[in-house]
């Protein structure tokens, strides 16, 4: 991460297009769900709403304020036929220097609650006000005469503003940012040209500069090499592949209606958010051998993602940024890119938020929705060992794909959720785009004899060292809403007798969290399976239903708890955690996170301690990389991918997938199909 997302800034205001979906195959008829997302007309009433009695006031959030989970359920249990709950947005504005929360009845068109909120921290930065402050500094004049003195172009110059943490300051703060540059002249990639030693602080509230600092000159990193643009490439260049699609003839195989979408199985409804991106909700499967559809998910949904980096210098030691709390992970979707960001077989969707003036505004194509086929087995078997027989049966893999990208400033995330035919959801994270860099004089590793906090990746280019903090809501409801969390663990045991010729085995011992602190975990450390189980219900054979996470690779802090950062971001020391549902209880980092001080995170609700077992239970699940940059980082990033499998663990009777028909064949007769056929 780094500032600034300008996806408002791409897009036009008032957009009221409703038909979201270009394929014919997919049903749009709209019915209202009561966890929809708010559409553009509900957003322009919010506004009306508000500006009607109070001038002057700025949008910061806006989004649903969400039917409590018992209505949600029971409406869906009989939806056909009931009313949707009464539908509600959350608000979170600043007027007079104050921060306010207001919730809105979109039915009578009222305000139902307005409390200003007192506390520490404050609510997403908007991308208008960061557009002030980046202008504002632009045109200070210490700040030109910084430039003329680094004999620069003014006109090639491009702010950007950080948020600023916090580190031990009492009482109240300022809402304030600090801009920092970057030189153009020449390249796109602004980024790769970062002008050091200068910082200008702008006090948002006021849109005024309150500090000025030009500390230092360092070399700008040179703009040759630098341009990642097709059109910019100049030889020699790789080999060319041939062309490659993905064909299905008779359409796709998923249907939408509104926001809910059915494929093969799997049901559930996807609704978007500006500050968390995609939202995953009331995800069932249907069960062939039960002949019912079963609950596997209420809600889920990335909280926040924290992003600090290890560079300690003047101008780097603050950047330590939570990307939804403080800019907003769904603010910063992109517009998906078909047949780049998505394969040719998608189709896509929009969403809707609003402009810092209530505005509603249409942000086009955040999500793209496809079956991918990718040549991978669902299963197999050859069986060789029948006299004159040999058995081979195979399925081939097909998941649906549910995409988001969000550009939050230098770096792009690829956001997938993947729904699989054997009950699995797949939860994966890409990073791309390009590194946040230090310029420096060093031209060559051997001219290094200090701590320079980062990898020398070209000349005058330092890549900072830092991590990527990803944490998932995840409230799963396995076969019903009262869940239990268990630890297997997986221990060596020794034969100490002569039962066997063998002097060891491994055993599993499972553990029944009861409480918060009984379910908190570090992993990597001891072999382990974690499992959300319904202990209300049994498979035939005597096992708990249930659902087990299988992580990717696992990441903790490497920072002190004391840390100020760490602190703000203790949710990252454990892996996962667990926690009784509470419906306030959303954003890990707290629900104002700019300058926040961590006392309204996942840690410090946890220290309750409250019971979890056989109880409504939400999981938190964290997504972490360390990165050390390396030259093949610039001046672009390759995708590295992370995340983990939900996966179903004594859930079904059997095999659910035993019984799956493969997808019908696609004739194709220009298609090679032996080594002979290829040329």
């Amino acid at each position: 991460m780094a500032p600034p997302c300008n996806t408002l800034l791409l897009l036009s205001f008032f957009v009221f297009s409703l038909s979201i979906f270009p394929a014919d195959s997919i049903h749009n008829h709209h019915h209202h769900h009561p966890l929809d997302p708010l559409s553009l007309h509900e957003l322009d009433r919010v506004r009306t709403v508000l500006t009607a009695s109070h001038h002057n006031i700025s949008f910061h959030y806006v989004g649903l304020d969400e039917p409590d989970k018992s209505t949600v359920l029971s409406w869906h249990s009989r939806h056909t036929a009931a009313k949707p709950p009464p539908r509600r947005a959350l608000v979170i504005a600043r007027l007079n220097h104050k921060t306010r929360q207001f919730i809105v009845d979109l039915s009578t068109h009222s305000i139902v609650s307005d409390k200003i909120y007192g506390g520490s921290g404050y609510p997403i930065l908007t991308f208008e006000e960061q557009t002030a402050a980046n202008s504002l500094a632009l045109s200070y004049a210490p700040f030109r005469a910084s430039v003329s003195k680094r004999e620069l172009k003014v006109e090639e110059i491009v702010g950007l503003s950080f948020t600023v943490g916090w580190y031990g300051e009492e009482g109240r703060s300022r809402r304030i940012v600090k801009v920092m540059f970057c030189y153009l002249d020449g390249t796109v990639n602004l980024y790769m040209r970062p002008i050091e030693g200068i910082t200008v602080t702008v006090d948002l509230d006021e849109m005024k500069v309150i500090a000025y600092l030009d500390r230092l000159m360092v070399t700008v990193p040179k703009a040759n090499g630098t341009d990642y643009r097709e059109s910019q490439q100049k030889p020699p260049f790789g080999p060319r592949l041939k062309g490659i699609t993905v064909v299905q003839p008779d359409g796709p195989s998923f249907t939408v209606q509104g926001h809910q979408i059915s494929w093969g199985n799997w049901e559930f409804h996807l609704g978007f958010d500006m500050r968390a991106g995609p939202i995953i909700s009331v995800a069932s499967i249907y069960d062939v051998e039960q002949q019912k559809r079963r609950r596997v998910l209420y809600r889920g949904y990335i909280s926040e993602l924290f992003v600090p980096y290890m560079d300690l210098t003047e101008e780097w030691y603050y950047r330590t940024f939570f990307d939804a709390g403080e800019y907003g992970f769904g603010l910063c979707a992109m517009p998906l890119q078909p047949l780049t960001d998505c394969p040719q077989n998608a189709v896509f969707m929009d969403g809707y938020v609003t402009a810092q003036n209530g505005s509603p505004v249409n942000m086009t194509n955040v999500f793209c929705i496809f079956e991918r086929y990718a040549g991978n087995i669902m299963w197999r078997h050859t069986e060789a060992g029948i006299p004159g027989k040999l058995i081979t049966e195979a399925r081939p893999e097909v998941s649906l794909v549910v995409r988001m990208v969000s550009a939050v400033g230098n770096y792009d995330y690829i956001i997938d959720w993947e729904f699989l035919q054997s009950g699995s959801m797949k939860l994966s994270v890409g990073l791309s785009g390009l590194l946040e860099v230090r310029g420096t004089g060093y031209s060559h590793v051997d001219q290094i004899n200090e701590e320079v906090y980062g990898t020398l990746l070209a000349e005058n280019t330092l890549g900072a060292h830092h991590d990527h903090f990803i944490t998932y809501h995840l409230d799963l409801d396995v076969d019903g809403d009262a869940n239990s969390f268990v630890k297997t663990h997986l221990q060596k045991k020794l034969v100490t007798d002569n039962r066997s010729p063998r002097r060891s085995y491994w055993t599993v011992m499972s553990e029944t969290a009861k409480t918060e602190s009984d379910a908190k975990i570090q992993l990597g450390l001891k072999p382990v399976e974690l499992l959300i189980v319904n202990p209300n219900k049994r498979t035939k054979v005597g096992n708990y239903v249930g659902y087990r996470l299988i992580p990717g690779s696992t990441v903790g802090p490497l920072l002190s708890d004391d840390d100020y950062s760490q602190r703000r971001g203790a949710f990252t020391k454990y892996n996962a955690w667990i926690t009784p549902y509470n419906k306030s209880e959303k954003w890990v980092a707290g629900l104002y996170t700019d300058q926040s001080r961590g006392d309204d995170t996942l840690a410090h609700w946890t220290l309750r301690d409250r019971e979890i077992q056989n109880k409504d239970i939400v999981m938190w699940y964290t997504v972490g990389f360390h990165h050390v940059p390396y030259q093949e980082d610039f001046p672009l990033m390759p995708t590295i991918s992370g995340g983990f499998e939900l996966r179903p663990s004594n859930f079904f009777e059997s095999n659910p997938v035993l019984k799956v028909k493969p997808p019908t064949k696609v004739k194709w007769s220009s298609c090679p199909t032996l080594m002979t056929d290829l040329p």
